[in-house]
């Protein structure tokens, strides 16, 4: 008899644009040999594991995945050789939802299992999305000094103007008692996680703070 595995749906915050998917006999071996390397910031973790009985079901999830959408997958060429990986750029719950219908065709949902985020997990995502945040604001080349906008100015959330945040320095301001980047508060009020610029969301004295950037870099 065939040892019993998972194919698993992985994320790290390292790269919260990608889901790793893929099978394992012992998936707390597989965390620890993904983890072994230093070349990684934060550590891979379990969001979903489903249950299977053939070392092979993760190549079929691959190969429906490619069916639905061929430019998810992570492929590029590197020194002649072409890299197939088992990266995919979409997000853990479109993932999820990939296996939970599989599971529901099968009649086996209670083989699938989504994995409860740890304290420690939750602190780590954090951190890194800080740290993606403040990448993103000094990349944009964003500053409160640049708008003209001083310490103290309060600022409107473009979709809510009910919603305000206050400017604590050149590039944070706080908001119910917490200090963040912008671009970081754009993303939690908008409910998403990449692809977000804060200047594009605020306004300051009924002003888009990107049209005023506009204007004084002109």
């Amino acid at each position: 008899m065939e040892k019993q595995g998972v194919i698993y749906i992985l994320t790290n915050p390292s790269f919260p644009e990608y889901v790793k998917i893929g099978y394992a006999d012992d998936i707390d071996k597989r965390l620890q040999q993904l983890n072994r390397s230093e070349c990684i910031p934060f550590a891979f973790r379990v969001y979903a594991t489903y249950e299977v009985n053939s070392r092979l079901s993760d190549l079929k999830i691959h190969s429906i995945i490619d069916k639905l959408n061929p430019n998810l997958r992570s492929i590029e060429n590197f020194n002649g050789h072409k890299r197939v990986r088992e990266f995919y750029a979409m997000s853990a719950e479109d993932a999820y939802s990939i296996l939970e219908a599989i599971a529901e065709i099968h009649g086996c949902s209670d083989k699938l299992k989504l994995a409860t985020m740890s304290e420690d997990d939750k602190a780590a995502e954090e951190t890194a999305e800080e740290i993606a945040t403040e990448t993103q604001e000094k990349a944009e080349n964003f500053s409160f000094s640049k708008c003209q906008i001083p310490v103290g100015a309060i600022l409107e959330f473009g979709n809510d103007p009910t919603i305000t945040c206050t400017v604590v320095d050149d590039r944070m301001v706080e908001y119910n008692g917490k200090k963040m980047y912008l671009t970081g508060l754009a993303k939690q009020l908008l409910g998403k996680r990449t692809g977000v610029a804060g200047p594009r969301y605020f306004k300051y004295n009924g002003d888009w703070l990107n049209d005023i950037r506009h204007k004084i870099e002109k």
